[in-house]
């Protein structure tokens, strides 16, 4: 297949990039460079610096490459941020969503993976494994964001010859096991990127939000799925919908959690370095607690995952942290 992958020079997309190129498929990447890297692109993908919200471009790409699917991870990710900016989060997330869907109905794409996120969840009272039937109830404009374009797919596949495959990510960290790529966003605010920073003395500590949650040690809960595995589940839900696969949703975790405090003093002790946690007021828009029940990706898409593991994924994620610190790259934002 010729496949598009939107955000293709992020950190979940690069690894998607490597997935299929291994897999043998020709990739076209559009990425504007907002938060990604053309550098961490696999050789062999052909790159377009523009935006999703481009008509233009991507009717030129579609045309031009044949495009016969579509994985979309281009986005605005950062829940706080939503909080405060929240109609950039509109903009770049679900308008130009919509622009990108028109021009794959248009262009005669047929399959279409979008990268959501636990986030349209909101927190459950009985702190359970969330499944797909789960009230929608989103706490964010970054939730509610993901949660429009959704629907926005719902309603397309419908209405086209078009299907979709949306799948709802937990908590993604690691990086990939050969080191080819990593996460690399200057400034990142995801937990286990942060605290591998904190323990190789990158930053001078950590600030942990909130410890009066109804949890065992008062911090959040989270799913922590590695993001090589997350990459493995895209390709999967491709291929069904390639055998003829109906649309579908499902998530991606691993069906327990760890805590704030958990993974910290994991990093810890993987590294024997310490480093200063400071505990701050709780922050908008953050659930208690968001474990995966992944019964329909294990069933629907066969998937078995290779990296369900704590320690594993935080010695990858450290062992790319060191590899930027020797590696001479250009960390700066495009």
């Amino acid at each position: 297949m010729s496949i598009l992958v939107t955000g293709g020079a992020g950190y979940i997309g690069s690894h998607m990039v490597w997935e299929l190129l291994d897999a043998g498929h020709e990739v076209v990447v559009l990425d504007r460079l907002s938060t990604g890297f053309q550098w961490a692109l696999a050789p062999g993908a052909k790159f377009y610096r523009g935006d999703i919200g481009d008509r233009h471009v991507l009717d030129e790409i579609i045309l031009t490459h044949r495009i016969s699917a579509i994985i979309h991870f281009a986005g605005s990710v950062i829940v706080p941020e939503s909080v405060s900016d929240p109609l950039s989060y509109y903009d770049n997330n679900t308008a130009k969503s919509r622009t990108l869907i028109a021009a794959a109905v248009e262009g005669g794409v047929k399959h279409f993976v979008f990268s959501s996120t636990a986030a349209v969840y909101g927190t459950h009272e009985d702190m359970k494994p969330v499944r797909e039937t789960a009230r929608l109830k989103p706490e964010s404009p970054y939730g509610t964001s993901k949660l429009m374009t959704e629907m926005m797919l719902k309603d397309a596949a419908v209405a086209h010859d078009f299907n979709y495959t949306v799948l709802r990510y937990f908590n993604v960290a690691g990086a990939d096991p050969s080191l080819r790529t990593g996460q690399s966003t200057r400034g990142a605010t995801h937990l286990i990127k942060v605290a591998c920073e904190a323990a190789l003395g990158k930053r001078p500590g950590i600030d942990v939000f909130g410890v009066d949650y109804p949890t065992l040690d008062g911090t959040c809960i989270r799913d922590y799925i590695h993001v090589s595995d997350l990459a493995a589940v895209h390709l999967l839900a491709l291929e069904r919908m390639q055998s003829g696969g109906k649309s579908i949703v499902a998530n991606c975790g691993y069906g327990h959690g760890f805590s704030v405090l958990e993974v910290l003093n994991r990093v810890k002790s993987i590294t024997g370095n310490d480093f200063p946690v400071r505990f701050a007021p709780r922050r908008s828009g953050d659930a208690v607690s968001v474990v995966a029940d992944s019964t329909i990706a294990h069933s629907e898409f066969n998937w078995i995952p290779k990296y369900d593991d704590l320690s594993l994924i935080l010695k990858t994620a450290l062992s790319w942290e060191e590899q930027l610190s020797s590696r001479e790259v250009d960390l700066s934002v495009s």
